[in-house]
């Protein structure tokens, strides 16, 4: 049998939904993470068990903050990371709530670390490469965060399941007034449609084309992969 594992391909999405993260006081985590603007999903207490479940902005993924939900030490969580579009104005906003920020920091030969300080140095990554910067804070029971700076990503990294092709399918089948609704305003939230292409095109000709597709049975050959472009350049 050959030691290289077989390549696959699923047929269901596993998306992470929920991290457990321990804490002591949950009231108090409550307070600490609503400040930073995080949402309040839930909130759920019976006897010695009380969990909340919070949302970073713009998360998929949420948070169960609990006493008696896992075995766990409280403050016990290390390298929760958070991706940004800037690390250094969410440094600022976090800051600016009254939340202790690390400076921003790269790590030495770019090699992360979830020990302490072990091996930071200061300043962000000097080339300012995708990926490589960073900064951190804890909430009250020492959960430590870090803030990672994200402005291009890899290739096939932060796509979702439902591509453009499906997109515009399901949209096809959608009654007039919501195909008409398409053809208008789609071409000015292409920002939305980098969810579902590693590489779309000028915002205003991807648009176009894509409101096109939707609209215009003529084209019902075009495929998505006019928004799937090339693997370089990636630009989310």
């Amino acid at each position: 049998m050959s030691n290289e594992a077989a390549a696959i391909t699923p047929t269901n999405d596993l998306k992470l939904e929920i991290v457990a993260v321990p804490v002591s006081d949950v009231e108090r985590a409550k307070q600490f993470y609503l400040s930073m603007g995080w949402r309040l999903d839930a909130d759920f207490a019976h006897a010695d068990w009380h969990v909340i479940q919070v949302t970073p902005p713009g998360s998929a993924c949420s948070f169960f903050l609990g006493k008696g939900l896992t075995t766990a030490a409280p403050g016990s969580a290390p390298g929760l990371m958070l991706a940004v579009d800037n690390v250094d104005a969410a440094r600022a906003e976090l800051t600016a709530n009254g939340v202790s920020v690390s400076e921003v920091f790269h790590f030495e030969g770019d090699r992360i670390h979830f020990r302490d300080s072990h091996g930071r140095v200061s300043g962000p990554d000097p080339e300012r490469r995708s990926y490589l910067s960073f900064a951190s804070f804890n909430d009250p029971d020492g959960n430590e965060w870090l803030m990672q700076e994200i402005t291009a990503r890899l290739p096939k990294r932060g796509q979702s399941s439902m591509n453009v092709a499906t997109l515009v399918q399901l949209l096809r089948e959608a009654p007039a007034p919501v195909r008409l609704l398409a053809k208008h305003v789609l071409p000015h939230t292409l920002p939305l449609l980098r969810l579902y292409s590693h590489n779309i095109h000028a915002v205003q000709e991807s648009g176009d084309a894509l409101a096109s597709l939707v609209t215009d049975p003529d084209l019902a050959t075009t495929t998505g992969r006019y928004f799937e472009g090339h693997q370089t350049n990636p630009i989310i």
